[in-house]
């Protein structure tokens, strides 16, 4: 072997390990947004890959939020759906909107076992996904658990990192994750675009920061909250502006 045909092998084999999850071929789930693709590996969301998301506070509104972007993306994945908490607090009603039908989900109040049921449901084939409301620390050791774990069934894994305060340092610890994610509520338009002073509340929408994704690009938008087809969608203002890029700012 030439050493040129070596080191090129030598480089393939380093982006594999360095993009693990989302080589060359893996599968994907895009969002149908072509700026957010864009900027993941592949044009989108890596199946059998863990994704770390966490609100922008620790207000509840930036909390329903993370767990309704899990909800609309894995709306859009065929099969059932492993939730895991530590509490029976989720509400149906709400992941229905966002696409994902109380049919589909498959809930477990696992108490201080969140990351233990989570990694046993990604080792189970037949689920689309697997999302965890993770509270406290998740190390390298139980990311790099549920990362194998999901490449093994091809599941999308979620860990909805959940906190009580806004400064909590374990939010920021290194994981094995795929991605990370950031989702915080920004203020929705009125809902009669000509009439900006009519009372009423327009479509959700949030800013979504992707501040790490192995292979791929940071970047920020701002983007209209799932609908009930679990997709995400660009503000009309936004889609109608001269550069389609001055609608998603470089951000983190």
């Amino acid at each position: 072997m030439g050493r040129t045909t070596l080191l090129q092998d030598l480089r393939a084999q380093v982006a594999r390990i360095e993009r693990r999850g989302t080589a060359p071929g893996a599968a994907t789930l895009p969002f149908g947004i072509p700026a957010l693709d864009a900027a993941l590996p592949e044009g989108g969301l890596a199946r059998g890959a863990l994704h770390e998301v966490f609100g922008a506070s620790a207000e509840a509104g930036h909390g329903a939020g993370v767990a309704l972007f899990a909800a609309g993306i894995l709306a859009r994945a065929d099969g059932p759906v492993l939730w895991v908490s530590e509490h029976f607090d989720l509400f149906a009603p709400a992941l229905a909107d966002a696409g994902l039908g109380p049919e589909r989900v498959l809930h477990v109040e696992a108490g201080r076992d969140v990351l233990l049921a989570m990694e046993e449901g990604l080792r189970h084939p037949g689920l689309a996904g697997v999302v965890g409301e993770v509270f406290g620390r998740l190390g390298l050791t139980a990311s790099r658990r549920l990362q194998l774990a999901a490449e093994t069934t091809g599941a999308i894994a979620f860990a909805l990192r959940r906190s009580r305060r806004q400064d909590d340092i374990m939010l920021a610890e290194p994981s094995a994750a795929i991605t990370r994610w950031r989702v915080g509520c920004v203020p929705s338009a009125p809902p009669l675009p000509w009439a900006p002073d009519t009372p009423g509340l327009g479509r959700a929408r949030w800013r979504l920061d992707l501040l790490r994704a192995r292979g791929g690009v940071p970047a920020s938008w701002i983007v209209e909250a799932c609908d009930a087809q679990g997709r995400l969608a660009v503000p009309a203002e936004l889609v109608d502006r001269p550069d389609p890029q001055a609608a998603w700012p470089i951000a983190v």
